[in-house]
């Protein structure tokens, strides 16, 4: 109807030879109209002292009161609304519909360039429609030149088509200034996100080459911020999350994390709210094919959730020797979020085989969840230790921090005796014995100290 009606307007296309099927146009949308009021805008919500109320008697009462609801003017900007929040590129309606706007605007001049040609008569001067051809669209080729002010037009003679001209060129700047602003806009803000890549990525590669970065891991930075962008649309998924209220980022991190994370077995039988605080804290972070996602020997600060991709657990006398693969859905390095006492040092080296998309949780956030689920706490803890201890060997026998004492030799001993019966000097050698022996536990001591 908002195409037609200036078209029956201006144009003599509605005959009495054809009225019945104008006529049935027009019906048909009127009934679509009471279908639309009568059906779909009831089911509508209010908010009223911020409470959703959905009433049928006020909806009616409203849009018996209100001229623009039975004309569903507002209807078609609620149209608009929906439409965007249920695309999701749309970005690309926007430009379709400013464009819409501006061949709307083109139409409605050309109607009313046809109405002014009919009032001053169809070929009475050099600046009206002479009447040859097909009159619409010559008429919307006048209308574009005009508001799009490109000239070559006739000039006009009397002061109804001088005042007409005059208005257009005013329209057309206007009308044309505020659709140019508002595309300008459309396009910015779809095409905002790859300029901040670019941005970044540029930034990057100028302080690279600034210091004189090797090549090669120029070329790695290069592909990882391809690879990001391409794979996830933006550098750091947490930069779209940081608008929104706590309660929504927890929610969307629960449909997206938590199948994960509950199928970690160090987590299972901890507080369902602990977990869920803990799906807040984890960070996304891609590796490229042969990364080193920790190497063996090194303090483990994280725990890795493997969200896409693969990784290997290398080792072996070459360091190249693949033990293990880990997919989608592995968990590795939870044992060192609990570890004290240099009991968190990685065991192994872990290679990203392929682009890998992991999940990190960082030790210094699960300390600072803990401490509001103590019960929680103790339960990782005793999980911890358990799995720290399974696989280690019995300690061996403590070694004699002081050893036996020293037995005085036989020969010595037998000498003493000999002695005793022979030279009858008891006393001395007695005497010579006792120093001897008080000696060597002099000695003794010394050694342990």
């Amino acid at each position: 109807n908002m195409w037609l009606i200036p078209v029956r307007w201006a144009f003599p296309y509605q005959t009495p030879s054809n009225i019945y099927l104008w006529l049935l146009t027009d019906y048909l949308c009127d009934l679509i109209y009471i279908l639309d009021i009568l059906v779909f805008q009831p089911r509508l919500q209010f908010v009223r002292s911020g409470d959703i109320v959905v009433r049928l008697r006020l909806q009616l009462q409203q849009l018996k009161s209100n001229l623009s609801s039975i004309l569903q003017i507002m209807s078609f900007f609620e149209f608009n609304d929906r439409l965007e929040g249920i695309l999701t590129k749309a970005y690309v309606y926007r430009v379709i519909r400013t464009t819409t706007y501006l061949l709307y605007c083109l139409h409605c001049n050309a109607c009313l360039y046809y109405w002014g040609s009919a009032y001053e008569g169809l070929g009475s001067t050099q600046w009206v429609y002479d009447g040859q051809g097909n009159s619409y669209i010559r008429c919307y080729y006048f209308a574009v030149k005009t508001l799009i002010t490109i000239g070559g037009l006739p000039d006009p003679t009397t002061l109804f088509e001088i005042i007409f001209q005059l208005i257009n060129y005013f329209v057309g700047v206007f009308a044309f200034s505020i659709m140019i602003g508002q595309m300008r806009d459309v396009v910015g803000a779809a095409t905002a996100g790859q300029t901040y890549y670019r941005a970044c990525m540029d930034n990057t590669v100028k302080y690279m080459a600034s210091y004189r970065i090797p090549k090669d891991v120029q070329n790695r930075v290069k592909t990882w911020y391809n690879y990001t962008w391409q794979s996830q649309g933006m550098l750091d998924e947490q930069e779209l999350l940081v608008q929104l209220p706590d309660k929504m980022r927890l929610d969307i991190a629960v449909d997206v994390n938590y199948d994960i994370v509950s199928k970690v077995s160090l987590f299972q039988g901890c507080d369902r709210q602990m977990i869920f605080d803990m799906l807040k804290r984890l960070r996304s972070v891609v590796y490229l094919p042969g990364d080193y996602v920790c190497k063996k020997g090194e303090v483990g600060r994280e725990m890795y959730i493997i969200k896409a991709g693969e990784v290997q657990v290398v080792g072996g006398p070459d360091g190249k020797t693949v033990f293990v693969t880990l997919r989608a859905g592995s968990v590795f390095g939870e044992i060192s979020l609990l570890a004290v006492g240099g009991g968190n040092r990685r065991t192994a080296n872990v290679v990203a085989h392929g682009f890998a998309n992991l999940f990190i949780l960082d030790k210094k956030d699960l300390n600072e969840i803990l401490v509001h689920y103590p019960e929680s706490q103790k339960l990782l803890r005793k999980k911890a230790r358990k799995m720290l201890t399974k696989d280690k060997k019995p300690p061996k026998e403590p070694a004699q921090v002081i050893p036996p004492r020293t037995v005085t030799p036989k020969l010595f001993k037998a000498a003493l005796d000999v002695a005793h019966q022979k030279t009858g000097l008891k006393g001395t050698l007695a005497k010579i014995k006792e120093k001897i022996n008080k000696s060597s536990v002099s000695l003794q001591v010394w050694h342990v100290l």
